[in-house]
């Protein structure tokens, strides 16, 4: 045998094998490809020696359209081998015997129902357009909604059957469970993908008073409030609503403890770059009081942009404990810009009639000096008023 039929021999070898029919188990799920379709059936590529089928009606909106085509990838579960044809679900439907429940909930095959009702501890789903099933609330999905029928009632969900009981008469479901399958699948491409610095969008998914979390499909991240704007922020609610859409900046991922840091400030301009130009040193201005601490008060010169006040440089030279003495939240106050600190992005502002107590020594100082000058003057002036006028009665007495 020449080496070359040796190396066809062998790719035959392979071929052949790649064609042996992989053994499903039911319930099994695997990636297909769609190799043809028409009105009832779509053929699919699983990787073995026959091909595999699915129902058509699984990929055809209400409108009757195919929401695939030829080429498409989907997911599917392996159902059984009937006829040398193996069949293929994306979930069991309406029309589903009581047989094909019990064989989802046995190979945790998903099946589609209409939330129909809600009873007591969850609702009422309809399966198979006949059969009945509850799901507890807990269980309907990831999260806590605040009105639950509105947010289920009417909708077609899927669920696994966690409980298969009285031939049919005691099912119980979770679309939790689905959920949180395919949020594993999601967070384990997030791993290859996510990465610091990275802009990412994602939905608000639940607000603290510490910050908001942030759904990036798969994972959570989490924005701080001290990353939401670059004003002080008091209340996270005053900024993002639960299911609003945000853009923002990965500033930190630990995929051990699940933790990921986000910045929505990032997102925007930062104002202070503008200070420099905007407010320079010596120029004055009118603020807002906005808040205070022991230590002084903050003045925001436009939104975005504060400047504190120390304590020290209130009261106009009276020593004051707090300063709220003097001053108080919302009010106007004429400051002038004392000093900016670009790297630490902090600006020192005093109030507009502030005077130092250097400038008011220098001018206490300059008063002593030109009273002392005027006074030596005036003694000098009457000094010599003194000798003129002796000098002239002297030369009066002796003219006689």
């Amino acid at each position: 045998m020449t080496e070359a039929n040796s190396e066809s021999f062998e790719d035959l070898f392979k071929a052949e094998a790649n064609k042996k029919i992989k053994r499903l188990e039911p319930g099994q799920k695997v990636k297909a490809t769609i190799v043809g379709m028409n009105a009832e059936t779509t053929f699919l590529d699983v990787g073995g020696k026959s091909e595999g089928v699915l129902n058509s009606s699984e990929l055809k909106d209400k409108e009757g359209n195919f929401t695939h085509k030829e080429g498409d990838t989907l997911d599917v579960y392996f159902l059984q081998a009937k006829n040398s044809e193996r069949l293929f679900t994306t979930t069991i439907g309406s029309g589903s015997s009581n047989a094909h429940l019990e064989e989802a909930y046995r190979s945790r095959i998903p099946v589609e129902g209409l939330v129909k009702a809600e009873i007591k501890g969850g609702f009422e789903i309809t399966l198979g357009g006949n059969v009945r099933g509850f799901c507890p609330f807990s269980q309907m999905g990831l999260r806590r909604v605040e009105d639950a029928a509105k947010e289920y009632l009417d909708t077609h969900m899927r669920f696994i059957i966690t409980r298969f009981e009285e031939n049919g008469r005691n099912i119980v479901l979770s679309a939790r469970a689905i959920q949180e399958d395919e949020r594993e699948e999601l967070k384990e491409k997030l791993k290859e993908t996510l990465a610091e610095g990275q802009t990412v969008e994602g939905t608000i998914s639940s607000i603290r008073d510490f910050g908001a979390f942030v759904d990036l499909g798969g994972v959570d991240g989490l924005i701080p409030i001290s990353e939401i704007g670059w004003s002080r922020v008091e209340k996270v609610d005053e900024h993002f609503s639960v299911g609003q859409k945000v853009q923002t900046i990965v500033k930190s991922i630990d995929w051990d403890k699940e933790r990921i840091s986000l910045s929505y400030k990032e997102t925007q301009a930062d104002p202070f770059e503008e200070v420099p130009n905007k407010f320079p040193v010596g120029s004055t201005h009118t603020g807002i009081v906005a808040r205070l601490a022991q230590f002084g008060a903050f003045v925001t010169l436009e939104p975005g942009i504060d400047g504190l006040v120390h304590i020290s440089r209130l009261g106009n030279g009276r020593r004051i404990n707090h300063p709220r003495e003097v001053v108080e939240e919302g009010q106007n106050l004429d400051v002038t810009i004392e000093a900016i600190d670009t790297i630490e992005k902090r600006i020192s502002l005093v109030p507009a009639d502030y005077v130092s107590p250097e400038s008011e020594e220098e001018k206490e100082r300059s008063e002593y000096k030109a009273f002392v000058s005027k006074d030596k003057k005036k003694k000098s002036d009457n000094d010599l008023g003194s000798l003129g006028a002796l000098l002239k009665a002297k030369m009066a007495q002796k003219n006689k």
